[in-house]
């Protein structure tokens, strides 16, 4: 007889029975709540084994008790092998096609597991353990096909996913204390001569595009980190990051310098460039950086390693769009190099010919030019030069194919015709719009 008063009894919660089934009380499923609790940890280990990481991140859920029993359990040796069990190096493994997704999952998982901690344990508990693995670190992992950072990208922008703008600047700064980053961004941008460090410059450009740009999930966040990446530095070093980031790069990888300089590149080796600049262009009111910060950094870029070959010029300006390119050349036009406007204006028109671009925005862009000049003498002074420069830009296509020994003289006349197609077809809607 259980101890207490004489003639008192304590009843068991009742519990009800419907033909084979059973109803419980909240007080006993209060007390069947931590069965985990009662399993060995062997066996509570073994359960979760047998589940998808999905799987293991909802038992985070579920409790505290329950949140800190999964932290302890891929905290093991074990676990971490399991993790990392799939191979970085090895491009045509079919096991590829869910990599992506398995670090996704690893993503949710960590993130739910540190939910109830600060910002800084967060990623003491995360970032920490995920720069041991050498493939996830600039500099350590020397295999030319590893795509660590690339899923290391995918697993920190899934885990951080919702943060807000304080928290994910804590992040770049964690980033920066464990990959040295910012020392490195330093050591590469002060050389005297781009290229010189090109492993270094490759290096620095597929880590902070892999892990930081590339995964964003929208422009508002791409456009976080790479003013997380531009702004600690002055304007030139921005901009010779911004070529390091996005530059044109030759078929065997390295950065295309000397070809901005002596020769004219495509239109698809600038697009990415131009997506960068514009990223900065598109929404001028930005905490610490203007519309006059973007001009600023497109001044720089185009005359590193040196004044870059007009045309290429001409080329950023047309795939910027019609938008920026007027922007750049009122600005250029403010601080009177009319001479200078109308040189790569007659580029642009040449640029229009060859790519396929409708003249009429270039047309518009002159107009708009024009009607920017508060004097007539002014407007005059812009339409004289534009015209000089036609035939300045046309003579000197024509001494240099002159001189036969230029590999590229066939090149050269191919220009110059083009450039008289150009010519003629950018007067005639000049002067349909004019006399309209």
């Amino acid at each position: 007889m259980a101890r207490g008063k004489a003639g008192t009894h304590t009843p068991s919660p009742p519990i009800w029975t419907f033909g084979r089934g059973t109803v419980t009380t909240r007080s006993q499923l209060k007390d069947s709540r931590n069965f985990f609790q009662k399993l060995p940890l062997e066996v509570f280990h073994m359960i979760l084994d047998n589940l998808s990481v999905l799987e293991v991140s909802v038992f985070c859920l579920a409790s505290k008790q329950m949140n800190r029993y999964v932290v302890d359990y891929i905290s093991t040796l074990a676990w971490k092998r399991k993790l990392m069990h799939r191979n970085f190096h090895n491009t045509s493994c079919p096991e590829q096609e869910c990599f992506g997704e398995h670090f996704r999952d690893l993503g949710v998982l960590f993130k739910r597991c540190t939910m109830l901690l600060p910002t800084k344990e967060r990623l003491k508990c995360i970032l920490y353990k995920f720069s041991q693995v050498p493939c996830f670190l600039r500099e350590t992992c020397a295999a030319p096909d590893c795509i660590g950072l690339f899923r290391y990208g995918v697993f920190l922008q899934t885990m951080i996913a919702g943060w807000d703008e304080f928290e994910c600047q804590r992040v770049f700064q964690f980033l920066c204390e464990v990959t040295d980053l910012l020392h490195k961004i330093e050591t590469i941008t002060t050389t005297e001569k781009p290229g010189l460090k090109c492993l270094e410059e490759l290096e620095l450009r597929y880590f902070c595009r892999k892990v930081l740009l590339d995964l964003s999930p929208n422009q508002s966040d791409c456009r976080f980190w790479l003013l997380q990446l531009l702004k600690p530095w002055p304007l030139f070093k921005q901009a010779h990051l911004l070529l390091i980031l996005y530059g044109p790069q030759l078929s065997e990888g390295a950065i295309s310098w000397q070809d901005l300089v002596e020769r004219e590149l495509p239109q698809d080796a600038l697009w990415n460039l131009a997506r960068a600049i514009l990223l900065l262009f598109n929404k001028p009111v930005i905490k610490d950086w203007t519309m006059q910060s973007t001009l600023a950094v497109f001044e720089e870029i185009v005359v590193i390693p040196q004044p870059w070959h007009v045309e290429n010029v001409a080329r950023l300006l047309v795939v910027c769009g019609k938008r920026f390119c007027y922007t750049v050349l009122a600005s250029r036009a403010q601080l009177g190099l009319i001479r200078d406007i109308a040189k790569v204006i007659v580029y642009i028109i040449l640029v229009c010919e060859k790519d396929g671009y409708e003249m009429n925005w270039v047309v518009n862009v002159v107009q708009q030019l024009h009607k920017g000049f508060s004097s007539d003498v002014q407007k005059f002074t812009f339409i004289r030069h534009l015209e000089n420069m036609f035939s300045d830009v046309i003579a000197e296509l024509l001494y240099m194919y002159v001189d036969g020994n230029r590999p590229d003289n066939r090149d050269i006349f191919t220009a110059t015709c083009l450039l008289l197609d150009a010519s003629a077809r950018f007067h005639a809607k000049f002067f349909h719009v004019l006399l309209k």
